[in-house]
């Protein structure tokens, strides 16, 4: 696969090893070459925090994600910030795939002091105001409020935060949210009669048509990006996470069985032939994610992820890197292109087609791709783009992007976003909207045959660490659907066997509802429990739906 001067038949003795070398995380084992003194999470690290009477310097991360490794590459890569942190902290590097109950942890106490909360100096009474400020709990004989009072409280926060334009929830950066898309269906479906359903279902087929017009979505390696980082779901972060596509096939599907519209069903198999063909492992299972970062001299494409295994509950698998100094990645090198890209690759003259245009041009002017790039700072602001659905014209007007690109990584790149209708891009060039289509459609895919994605390793190996409370919740889940698709009996029975043992190590029998992770484990300050849907529905939501 790989070839060339950079590729890994120049293998070098690094520099730099650390106890991390003999982890088994991917991304943990990123950093096993840092002039950094890391340690796993783990009673190593913190009895030396005891022993040398130092604080902690925890960064957590995963493999991914394309900050994580410019963070690495400008800040652990550097010899003097590495001397600085070894000789001052006990550095502890954390696999968010890994250990997610670590994560939560942290992450709870960076959202408690941003809300403006004032912590004392000292440790006990900090952990105190965190525990009451994180306790969810129910009181005996107390009433709760009914489930349409809590439906129409969460319509009309969501009615609220929504943004007409562009469709969405708040300012950017704009996750997608599948979970609230399929609220605002599911409560159109109970109150069909009424403005507030009506309203719901629009924002919610306004939101899907959107995004598959935008950026957010590939239109040529199929499948979504992560989160767009302007308003216009114009020009994302480009790592892809299983999770996403799960949600969105099924947000899709949902939004073509109560509309009819053709385009969200072409959304649907889109997503799932990106998940089929690129997440995909031989062994029955998917990967997590994809990289948001490449090496360009190798390949436009790179593929490295977690693995859960779909018969593997309480283990978690992992494909780590070679041990080979790569050249640098790029960032979202295998889903931008350059102009002179297209046209090398679409050199073509169209017969028929007004001006003896070629096929880049006509791929070019529907996709709105321009010589200078069309994520250019200094030329995106105010800049009008056009896309139809159906007879519909929806207007793009995109924002300053100048703050979104602070390495200049998209200067003079295309991200691919449906300029114009088929009808008006056919009729610009004097063809039938038939032949438009069969020449995007093959277009589309010579560029795919331009990206190349692969694992970085063969080996998968399990997690010393024991399954979470996620990781039971939506097994159970997927079984129940696999029971209602097939009618047998042994995926009902498999679920019920791992609800009962999710319920022996997670519920609170005090105050009832499920804790994200074993409440014993001595490593952690604090024993959460998670009640908000985000990207990813809660454990205690999905669990809730099982148990009905």
């Amino acid at each position: 696969m790989a070839s060339g001067s950079d590729g890994p038949d120049t293998l070098k003795t690094p520099k730099h090893t650390n106890r991390l070398s003999k982890e088994k995380s991917s991304y943990v084992l990123q950093h096993a070459h840092n002039p950094v003194d890391w340690y796993p999470w783990g009673q190593e690290a913190f009895d030396k925090v005891k022993s040398e009477d130092k604080s902690i310097f925890l960064s957590v991360g995963y493999s991914t994600c394309h900050w994580c490794h410019v963070m690495e590459r400008e800040s652990f890569e550097d010899e003097e910030i590495g001397k600085i942190l070894s000789e001052n902290f006990v550095c502890i590097k954390v696999d968010r795939e890994e250990r997610p109950d670590v994560d939560k942890v942290y992450m709870t106490f960076l959202q408690w002091r941003s809300n403006g909360e004032t912590l004392e100096s000292s440790g006990e009474r900090v952990l105190e105001a965190l525990r009451k400020g994180t306790e969810i709990f129910a009181s005996p004989g107390e009433t709760l409020p009914s489930g349409p009072d809590v439906a129409n409280r969460c319509y009309q926060q969501l009615a609220h935060s929504y943004e007409e334009e562009y469709g969405g929830f708040r300012e950017a950066p704009k996750f997608p949210s599948p979970v609230n898309l399929m609220f605002l269906m599911s409560f159109w479906a109970v109150n069909r009669a009424s403005s507030e359903g009506a309203e719901a279902l629009q924002m919610a087929l306004h939101t899907l048509r959107m995004m598959a017009l935008g950026g957010i979505h590939d239109h040529v390696a199929q499948g979504f990006h992560r989160y767009p980082t302007d308003s216009s779901w114009h020009v994302p972060q480009f790592e892809n996470m299983l999770y996403d596509q799960g949600q969105l096939a099924v947000a899709y599907i949902t939004a073509y069985q109560v509309s009819g519209e053709r385009l969200f069903a072409a959304v649907a198999r889109d997503v799932l032939l990106y998940v089929s063909r690129d997440l995909s492992d031989k062994s029955g299972g998917f990967y997590s994610a994809e990289d948001a970062d490449s090496f360009p001299t190798v390949t436009r494409g790179s593929l490295c992820a977690e693995v859960i295994l779909a018969d593997s509950i309480a283990l978690r698998m992992q494909i780590p890197f070679l041990r080979w100094n790569p050249p640098r990645r790029e960032r979202e090198r295998f889903c931008v292109w350059t102009a002179g890209e297209i046209r090398a690759l679409l050199p073509d003259i169209v017969e028929g087609a007004v001006g003896g245009a070629t096929q880049a041009d006509i791929f070019m002017h529907h996709y709105g791709v321009k010589e200078q790039g069309n994520v250019d700072p200094a030329r995106v602001s105010g800049e009008r783009l056009f896309a139809a659905v159906a007879r519909d014209v929806l207007l793009y007007v995109s924002r300053d992007l100048s703050d979104k690109d602070p390495h200049g990584e998209l200067q003079g790149q295309n991200v691919l976003i449906v300029h114009y209708s088929v009808e008006l891009t056919a009729a610009h060039f004097g063809i039938s909207v038939d032949r438009l289509s069969e020449l995007l459609s093959d277009a589309r895919a010579k560029l795919a045959e331009k990206i190349l994605t692969f694992a970085t390793n063969v080996l998968s190996s399990a997690s010393p660490f024991a399954g979470f409370l996620d990781d039971y919740a939506f097994v159970v889940c997927g079984l129940l659907d696999l029971f209602e698709a097939t009618q047998r009996v042994r995926w009902l029975q498999w679920a019920e066997g791992l609800q009962l043992r999710q319920d022996q190590l997670f519920w609170d029998s005090q105050g009832s509802s499920y804790f994200c992770s074993g409440p014993s484990d001595p490593t952690l300050l604090l024993a959460l429990k998670q009640d908000q849907d985000g990207a990813e529905p809660s454990e205690n939501s999905v669990s809730a739906m099982n148990l009905l």
